[in-house]
This record gives C-alpha cells, sequence and structure tokens, in this order.
C-alpha cells in the first residue's frame, strides 16, 4: 500500500540526526506527496529536502512563530490539506517544537499520523549498555535556580537510568553537578555526534566522565546516560523508619507510600500498610 500523505493529516516526520541513509522510504514518500512541509530551520532542511529531491514547499515553524502558525495550519488541515511536520534532526516534539501544532490538530479532530525513524534518545539508550528497561527522559536540564537542582536531585535519587540532552558547552559542568548531589561513582555514559563519522561512547563513572569533559569539552549532539542508583538492602524495619521520618515531615500516607515504592523498593502492599501504621 503506498505511503503517499492522506488529504486532511498531520504527519510527524522523524528525519535523520546525522546519518542521511537513517531516512526512511516511507517519510520520503509522505514528504513528496505532503502539500506542505513545516520545520524548524527551512534552510537546514531544505538540505535534508534537495538530497532526496523532494520539492514540496517548506514553511518555518518553530518557539517564535507557533502561537501565530498554528491556527494557519489547523485551518489548512481541515481544508484537506496534507501537512509534514520534521524539525532540524530526528523525531519532532522530542525537545522541539510542535506539540501545540499536533494538540490543536487533535482538537480540531484532524489524524495525526507518526512516521516512525531516528531518535538520538533511543540510539543513545540502546548503545550505552545502560539498562533501558525504564527510564527518565530529561531532556534539556533547566539552565539554573531551583529547576535545576531539582532535577539534578531526582537523577541522583532514580534507581533506575536517566536519559539527557547537554548541549557540548556545558557537558562538563553538568556532570561536576552530578557528581557533586551525590552520584559521582554512578556509571554514566556520554554518546556524542551519533550516526555521524566521529560517533563516540564514552563510558565510565561520573566523576571520571566530569574530568575528561571539563579537561576538554565535547564537541557535537551530545546525549548523556545515568545509571540508577543501587538500590540498598530493603527490610520491613528500614522501610518502618522511613515512614515514619516522612511522617514527621507531614507527608500523607499517599506520598509515603509512593516514596517508599519509587525510591526504597517496597513491595505495595508492604509500603500500604507502613505508610497507615506510621
Amino acid at each position: 500500500m503506498s505511503a503517499a500523505a492522506i488529504s486532511g493529516a498531520l504527519y510527524v516526520v522523524s528525519t535523520p540526526i546525522g546519518n542521511m541513509g537513517d531516512m526512511s522510504f516511507r517519510a520520503v514518500e509522505v514528504l513528496s506527496s505532503a502539500a506542505l512541509v513545516v520545520a524548524e530551520d527551512t534552510r537546514h532542511s531544505r538540505r535534508l529536502l534537495d538530497h532526496y529531491q523532494i520539492r514540496t514547499k517548506c514553511s518555518s515553524y518553530h518557539e517564535h512563530n507557533e502561537a501565530r502558525e498554528t491556527p494557519r495550519l489547523v485551518k489548512r488541515l481541515e481544508d484537506g490539506e496534507s501537512i509534514a511536520l520534521i524539525t532540524d534532526a530526528g523525531t519532532p516534539l522530542v525537545s522541539d517544537p510542535g506539540a501545540r501544532l499536533v494538540t490543536a490538530a487533535i482538537e480540531a479532530g484532524i489524524a495525526v499520523v507518526p512516521i516512525p525513524g531516528a531518535s538520538a534518545l533511543l540510539a543513545a539508550l540502546v548503545a550505552s549498555g545502560v539498562a533501558g528497561e525504564k527510564f527518565t527522559f530529561f531532556g534539556f536540564l533547566p539552565r539554573k535556580g531551583k529547576e535545576r537542582l531539582l532535577a539534578l536531585t531526582e537523577i541522583m535519587r532514580m534507581n533506575h537510568t536517566a536519559v539527557i540532552y547537554e548541549a557540548p558547552s556545558r557537558v562538563g559542568s553538568t556532570l561536576c553537578e552530578l557528581a557533586e548531589s551525590g552520584a559521582s561513582k554512578r556509571t554514566a555514559v556520554v554518546a556524542r555526534e551519533l550516526t555521524k563519522r566521529f560517533e563516540e561512547f564514552a563510558r565510565g563513572t561520573i566523576d571520571e566522565l566530569a574530568e575528561r569533559f571539563t579537561t576538554a569539552s565535547a564537541r557535537g549532539e551530545v546525549v548523556i546516560v545515568v545509571c540508577g542508583a543501587e538500590r540498598d538492602e530493603v527490610t520491613e524495619d528500614s522501610l518502618r523508619e522511613h515512614a515514619r521520618q516522612m511522617r514527621m515531615d507531614e507527608m500523607t500516607p499517599r506520598a509515603i507510600i509512593d516514596r517508599l515504592i519509587d525510591e526504597h523498593g517496597a513491595p505495595r502492599n508492604i509500603a500500604y500498610r507502613l505508610a497507615h501504621e506510621a
């Protein structure tokens, strides 16, 4: 069956994150047959489209114009035109613009169709050697203030994998802050230039990687994958003490249950009982 774009549908199309060979046949066909391609940076995307001889008109859509452009694009969709949303690289909406348009299209009853493909998040995770059964994606961390501190603290406390996007110039400082927050001996991987000629996976403890990338800044796009903290041996007595301390902090039984399960690995039935005993 043809993958050509259907009238009146919004396509969310993944594009290569570096290696042009990662463009899917379906993505090429949809982009070629759509009435319009909306892109974060039309100059960047035009090079990709030209590489695949895609002549579809390209219009800019980014954080500075999305409020203005969204109603116009939804009107075109309602009029029966197909529109393909792409980002500079990878999968749209994953730390990139597009959520406003997708939400507006859904609210208008427009079909939203994903065209899967490359993602730096998943490429880094599957080749990192770090457990990927459960992970939290943080995107780009807040640059400063309370929000950044809260994010770093959450990563330090988590018992499962964390994945972070980071600018090359800030990799060293972010790793140093993670080390200072208590995660210095945690295993981590810095993945850079994914799918490109100089692709690299730097592995080690957060301390070791912080020293390396503070001495010499990373180059290219970077994904940091951080192992979760090892769980302490769980005993009912230790869980009871945690519950008691949380109750003294005036936490609700519901919050205590969640904390005992998420941070201390308590079975749900024991967490429920201890929270209400406390």
